[in-house]
């Protein structure tokens, strides 16, 4: 159930990126982006998709009460009386409005076809903010600050993976953009405010050392370090192949664009790991119920002594010097005109040595 439960969160937020991705690129004008061909199969198979993947959080419930109560009184009494239940019903009847509406329609053709399209998505995403986790704390800003949050990433990474995987060419890369870039930017400044709030749901942010010693924490401390390559590709593609095409028109910049879209599936399926966690509200009560995340046993073994320090020596400082170099790299990689896939190679050795050096730390 892990694993499905990582899988299925990884593809929900997939969904609705490509989504939002195709309604807000189809109403932008022709010459601000490139020629864009979205398949229907691909928008159909997004909003079943949200149906489908948005279930998991009442089949956990189900397969955890049913043996007691019974497969169909349980299903009944998680969709009649869990606001996780209730919620899916209404996410998976306003998705299938959704699915009925995209079969006969072409989104080139007018763009309130795509605007209504829009419209319905951002009602889903509200729809999963009110079941959120955060919103069961504290009802009106657990839901905003979730809605918001949710809404930035998926804007940003939405235009990303479709003008990335369903361009037919790269016309108008500079226009793109001169619009992408500042939303980009925005929808960063708005991930990064609201993340650092729903982590004060929570935890108390003085405790992130400490948290690390949970499977909540390392998961948390992994995403946050495989964030770094993603701002350094984000860096590539914003600035730097600007000035590449500035001074070469026939470079092709979606190779690097797909690149991008890789490392933040990546991003996702650590998310959607985060979200199998238990939050860390009472962390010595997990602790002595649970015990140690695996991984921090690897690295520190025996008992823990809270509050837990962060305190680099010198191994750990030569692993984050390294760790630097191989970010570095991804840039130079661009830059020497090397391999495509060497850059990711140089982002996946950026974590690990990045982790490595941060748990070695821990005192």
């Amino acid at each position: 159930m892990f694993i499905a439960g990582i899988v299925s969160e990884a593809l929900l937020y997939s969904c609705f990126s490509l989504l939002l991705g195709s309604f807000i690129l189809n109403l932008i004008p022709k010459n601000a982006r490139p020629e864009i061909w979205i398949p229907k199969g691909v928008l159909l198979a997004s909003a079943l998709g949200i149906i489908l993947f948005s279930f998991l959080p009442v089949l956990k419930i189900v397969l955890y009460l049913y043996e007691d109560l019974g497969l169909g009184y349980t299903l009944k009494s998680v969709l009649t009386n869990f606001e996780v239940g209730k919620t899916w019903i209404s996410t998976g009847f306003i998705s299938l409005i959704l699915f009925i509406y995209l079969l006969p329609i072409k989104l080139e053709q007018k763009p309130l076809f795509s605007l209504t399209g829009l419209a319905f998505t951002l009602i889903l995403i509200a729809s999963l903010g009110w079941s959120s986790h955060a919103a069961s704390l504290s009802k009106m800003a657990g839901f905003f600050i979730h809605t918001a949050h949710f809404l930035a990433i998926t804007t940003w990474v939405g235009i990303l993976m479709v003008v990335s995987w369903f361009s037919r060419n790269h016309d108008h890369w500079l226009k793109f953009l001169k619009w992408f870039s500042p939303v980009a930017i925005l929808c960063l400044v708005i991930t990064t405010l609201t993340g650092i709030s729903l982590m004060t749901f929570h935890m108390e942010l003085s405790d992130y050392v400490s948290v690390t010693a949970i499977t909540y924490g390392q998961t948390l401390l992994i995403k946050h370090i495989a964030i770094l390559p993603l701002l350094a590709f984000a860096f590539i593609n914003s600035f730097l192949i600007r000035k590449r095409l500035q001074k070469d028109s026939s470079f092709n910049p979606l190779p690097w664009a797909k690149l991008e879209s890789v490392i933040i599936l990546i991003v996702f399926s650590i998310t959607g790991a985060l979200g199998q966690a238990s939050p860390p509200h009472e962390l010595d009560s997990m602790i002595r119920a649970e015990g140690a995340s695996k991984l921090f046993s690897f690295f520190h073994p025996g008992n823990i002594n809270f509050p837990i320090h962060f305190s680099p020596g010198i191994v750990s400082i030569a692993l984050f010097l390294i760790a630097i170099l191989f970010l570095a790299l991804v840039i130079v990689t661009f830059i020497k005109k090397a391999p495509k896939a060497l850059s990711l190679v140089m982002s996946l050795l950026f974590i690990v040595s990045g982790y490595i050096g941060f748990m070695l730390s821990l005192s």
